[in-house]
């Protein structure tokens, strides 16, 4: 398996070289790394182009690198990762482009993969990444007039409000959260195979 990847590592090396910010093997799983500003041509030519094919977007994800692992984390704090199958190959590939500031901006890829509708207003909803050219960017599991993004690192727990029914009004009412903000399990890093390098893996810058 790990020589079929490095093959379509290579391959991919050779035809975006120079755009790619990084490619990784490990564990099996070919990962590489694209500048936002490159990420509509890159997956275009990832479904269209004969030696890819990647036809379907398996899933997209948004992620909050605020204190990740240990704190060493020097990037960009959001990122948007990418998982896609080439049904033709027999192929996966992740993708990960990494986006900056309050309100990160990535571009939308539902014109290339229609798949990505849902997924994007998710990582819109619980991130607060938008997806510039989205032909519908809105909420799609928090209630109506929800504020904040409550998959960012610094999010509350206990959320900013809370809701009842007001029997006197007849009707669901909110009101500010009446928990004390608190912390009951420990922060754990985790240190087993899927956060080690083996000595098989291989990196390119």
């Amino acid at each position: 398996m790990s020589e079929f990847y490095e093959k379509l590592a290579g391959r991919i090396d050779e035809r975006f070289r120079g755009v790619l910010t990084s490619t990784r093997l490990a564990n099996g799983e070919l990962t590489i790394e694209i500048p936002r500003q490159q990420l509509l041509a890159v997956c275009q030519a990832l479904r269209d182009e004969d030696a890819f094919q990647f036809e379907q977007l398996i899933d997209l994800c948004g992620v909050d690198y605020l204190e990740y692992g240990e704190g060493t984390w020097q990037g960009p704090r959001f990122g948007v990762v990418y998982h896609l199958l080439s049904v033709s190959h027999n192929q996966r590939l992740r993708i990960r482009t990494f986006a900056e500031g309050e309100m990160p901006v990535v571009d939308s890829v539902v014109s290339i993969w229609n798949g990505a509708n849902w997924f994007e207003r998710e990582a819109f909803d619980l991130y607060g990444i938008v997806f510039e050219g989205h032909p519908d960017l809105r909420r799609i599991l928090t209630d109506y007039g929800f504020i904040g993004h409550p998959f960012r690192k610094d999010f509350p727990l206990s959320g900013h409000v809370e809701m009842r029914y007001d029997p006197e009004k007849q009707r669901v009412i909110y009101e500010p959260v009446t928990i004390e903000p608190r912390t009951l399990v420990p922060r754990v890093i985790r240190r087993d195979h899927r956060y080690e390098v083996s000595e098989g893996d291989q990196r390119r810058a």
